[in-house]
């Protein structure tokens, strides 16, 4: 059996990709008006420019309450006009372009808000209690998630992921230690997976066959009590049956309880303290070092989990964690997964896609030191790489 290539075209549902590489959803911040800026557009046609064959906004929220930080995209009628603007620059550079989207739960409590929850929880981000949602707030949010979506396909958007990952609000429901609800969105798996499923099914109503639409699913929250490889497979089972996406990204990890489990490598506690108040700084490195667990780097570490979700699943993957050179490109194409997701690599290197293609030995540049994670607040980007102007 032949080879796949990854650098040849690729469907994803009823999009063409130039190829199967995928700039990762790196919250950018470069918005602080809640709508696209100059600055994001400019980074998104980089990354096209370099070669992807989509590159990921992120992070959209679906509502002001539901933002992770204080500087991020929310899609409301405003964000439209900008988007779709982003959207022209991109295409001209050849690539197709994605909105992630979500609400961040428990997470928005790090932006002054009491942060919303599927139970009552304590959030280490702002030191806070959240207020748990209701029936009707479930509800609200289900249709906050079709209409955003709704918005990213009139910007003329190729895809959207929904987000239900990373400790946010569907994440949280998924997750048995943070998901303690007695009625019909607690309990058993079926009851936890029911809220990010009617997310999924709300989305592809609302846009129907005009763009791919994605999830980016959790195999493991890292943390004791969470959501394991047992029931995330069967979520992943689930979301295949309803048959509303055209692609799983699977990753782990959580904002609000582990975050270096999605990244792994240096924790940078020092890097992460100066983006804080100064009043604010003794105290985060008191607790940073447990909330900022290390974790050894090793290329395509989410590998071992993935297979799992491959053996169990007949629909696309798309395999992140440590994707670099083309040998890891390679071995996930050879492993059965349609398509890679590159993070930090591209951060320091946005021109590593056509710099692989045009030379099979090129070896990327990222040192995985992770002090990229301090600079989001003001613009993302590789420490390593000298600021435009």
């Amino acid at each position: 059996m032949s080879r796949i290539d990854p650098f040849a075209p690729a469907r994803l549902g009823p999009v063409t990709l130039r190829n199967r590489t995928i700039k990762a959803a790196t919250f950018e911040g470069m918005t602080p008006d809640h709508v696209v800026s100059d600055r994001l557009i400019e980074f998104h046609r980089a990354m096209a420019a370099g070669g992807v064959g989509m590159t990921t906004v992120a992070y959209c929220a679906v509502s002001k309450e539901g933002c992770g930080a204080p500087n991020e995209i929310v899609l409301t009628p405003e964000a439209v006009p900008g988007l779709r603007r982003l959207a022209e620059v991109v295409h001209a550079e050849g690539a197709a372009v994605s909105a992630q989207i979500g609400h961040a739960g428990a997470v928005a409590a790090n932006t002054g808000v009491r942060g919303r929850a599927p139970s009552k929880v304590f959030s280490p981000l702002a030191m806070k209690w959240t207020l748990p949602v209701t029936e009707d707030d479930i509800h609200r949010i289900i249709r906050e998630f079709a209409d955003a979506a709704r918005r990213v396909a009139d910007a003329g958007f190729d895809a959207v992921e929904l987000h239900l990952g990373h400790g946010y609000l569907p994440s949280e429901f998924l997750s048995p230690l943070l998901n303690k609800r007695t009625d019909r969105w607690g309990g058993s798996l079926e009851n936890r997976a029911r809220f990010p499923r009617e997310i999924a099914k709300a989305a592809r109503d609302a846009v129907g066959d005009r763009l791919a639409v994605l999830a980016k699913l959790n195999m493991t929250d890292g943390v004791p009590g969470g959501l394991w490889l047992d029931e995330s497979i069967e979520v992943a089972r689930l979301l295949e049956a309803d048959g509303a996406l055209d692609a799983l990204e699977l990753t782990g990890g959580s904002s609000l309880q582990n975050p270096m489990y999605l990244f792994r490598g240096e924790a940078p506690i020092r890097e992460m303290a100066r983006a804080f108040p100064k009043y604010l700084r003794p105290g985060f490195k008191l607790v940073a070092s447990r909330f900022l667990r290390e974790y050894p780097f090793e290329p395509a570490y989410f590998l071992p989990y993935a297979r799992q979700f491959r053996a169990a699943l007949s629909m696309p993957l798309v395999l992140l964690g440590g994707i670099e050179g083309r040998d890891t490109i390679q071995q996930a194409m050879d492993e059965g997964f349609e398509f890679v997701a590159m993070g930090r690599a591209l951060l320091r290197e946005p021109d590593l896609v056509n710099r692989l293609i045009e030379d099979p030995d090129t070896q990327p540049l990222c040192v995985h030191c992770n002090k990229c994670m301090a600079t989001i607040y003001k613009g993302t980007r590789c420490v390593l790489v000298p600021e435009a102007g």
